[in-house]
């Protein structure tokens, strides 16, 4: 009995310190097992944590996917439960609203910084390809974003059709596209310019701007406009339409 409260007080003791780390310093100098510990003493009251949270890197790999794991998949982890499932789904979620409202009203045309931090967040590291829209107004600020189609992105998958009718619900008078290469390599392939391609002369049709598709890589990111590729478009379009 002496040893039972014995250890738990060690590892209350535990808890303590990682809290008052976090107070004094933020996640400075955490491990991701930490940090993912941290948040599971949240939900596991009088129990230790540090085993489940190096578990959950142990099957996820990375942090990141820690947090786009299912919740199915959470539970399936000894120590987790529904309960911590829904705490780090959660912590998950209201991150990525935090970003969203971040680039809400801002023009991510001239001041892009914020809007490459929320497609990191939301979609860079996504185990399925995910592609979405962000929707501006016409001082190119952000009206808001949607993932328009998720799976592997062909030609056949991503329809013009329900682009422009979600543009013009939200009175889009520009656009943004963005989507994820789960592998890292961040070159487009043929597909994606295809796409692009397709995408951006079916809004210009329509009177809608299309500024820049990027690919988003779990460490970097191609930029279509940085690379010339849009600007090569516009001049095509303008070709065609002489």
């Amino acid at each position: 009995m002496i040893k039972e409260t014995s250890g738990t007080n060690r590892g209350q003791g535990h808890r303590k310190r990682l809290r008052e780390r976090f107070l004094k310093s933020s996640l400075k100098g955490f491990h991701d097992y930490e940090v993912i510990e941290l948040l599971l003493s949240l939900n596991t009251p009088r129990k230790d944590c540090k085993q489940s949270a190096k578990l959950l890197l142990k099957q996820f790999k990375t942090f990141q996917a820690v947090l786009e794991a299912s919740h199915e998949a959470l539970c399936g982890i000894e120590g987790v439960g529904p309960a911590n499932s829904l705490g780090i789904r959660l912590i998950k979620e209201v991150s990525d609203r935090y970003l969203e409202a971040r680039i809400i009203s801002k023009d991510v045309v001239q001041n892009p910084r914020d809007l490459m931090a929320y497609l990191k967040q939301v979609i860079g590291h996504k185990t399925k390809e995910v592609f979405a829209g962000i929707f501006l107004d016409a001082k190119n600020r952000v009206l808001t974003s949607k993932i328009l189609f998720t799976g592997t992105l062909t030609t056949s998958s991503v329809y013009p059709r329900e682009v422009i009718i979600s543009a013009l619900q939200h009175n889009a008078a520009a656009m943004i596209f963005a989507h994820n290469h789960p592998s890292g390599d961040v070159d487009p392939s043929r597909s994606d310019i295809e796409i692009t391609r397709k995408l951006f002369f079916a809004l210009k049709y329509v009177g809608i701007i299309l500024h820049e598709h990027m690919i988003i890589g779990n460490e970097g990111f191609y930029s279509f406009a940085a690379h010339g590729l849009i600007s090569k478009l516009n001049k095509e379009f303008d070709e065609c339409n002489e």
